[in-house]
């Protein structure tokens, strides 16, 4: 059975989630207007923190390294699911959605699977409805989000195939990465690639 969302839409652009997730985040947003920058992060003490590739115990995959501050979303580790979830179609094909980026997979999921269109997105759904560790905050990577894995831990990707970022190219492609040689490219939103889900931890 599908986990119950709910939807909030604002200046044009649809998020969509599980009931407490939408919850902290309206929490979280307003916390970032009230409370000094630093008081809405957690600092991580050094030894704590895994090699990069290696295991995150608790945080639900493996650590794919440092991501700096960028607009509004705080620096922050990208963990990498520890396994991949399938080959399944971007989807949507002949639709170009606005508001999808580069760097925000989370956003650019949110924006996926808060789509009325009648065409679904298979592979953010896939990744927004995968849990591990107890954490529900899975998304599809943005481009750069995936690329950032090629450089900081290839070894727990697949390297015989193409994996989907959730960056639209076009109304009729997407982006991907291939974990072999680094390569980024896109495909028709109709093909079935690879999809490895990946979230944020907050430091």
């Amino acid at each position: 059975m599908k986990a119950e969302t709910i939807s909030i839409e604002a200046q044009g652009v649809k998020i969509k989630g599980a009931p407490e997730r939408m919850v902290q985040m309206l929490i979280a947003g307003m916390l970032t207007q009230v409370l000094p920058p630093a008081a809405t992060v957690q600092p991580i003490a050094p030894s704590t923190i895994p090699s990069l590739g290696a295991e995150w115990p608790g945080q639900g995959g493996y650590n794919g390294g440092l991501v700096a501050a960028r607009g509004d979303v705080p620096a922050h580790y990208l963990i990498v699911a520890k396994a991949d979830i399938g080959d399944h179609e971007w989807g949507g094909r002949g639709i170009e959605l606005k508001g999808l980026s580069k760097t925000d997979g989370y956003t650019n999921t949110q924006v996926l699977i808060g789509n009325d269109d009648e065409r679904k997105h298979p592979a953010a759904d896939a990744c927004a409805e995968y849990q591990a560790d107890g954490h529900h905050d899975f998304y599809l990577p943005a481009c750069a989000e995936l690329y950032q894995g090629w450089l900081n831990c290839p070894e727990v990707f697949a390297q015989d195939c193409y994996y989907w970022s959730s960056t639209q190219r076009s109304a009729y492609s997407a982006f991907y990465v291939y974990f072999g040689v680094g390569y980024q490219g896109s495909l028709d939103e109709d093909d079935e690639l690879r999809v490895r889900p990946v979230r944020r931890f907050f430091i």
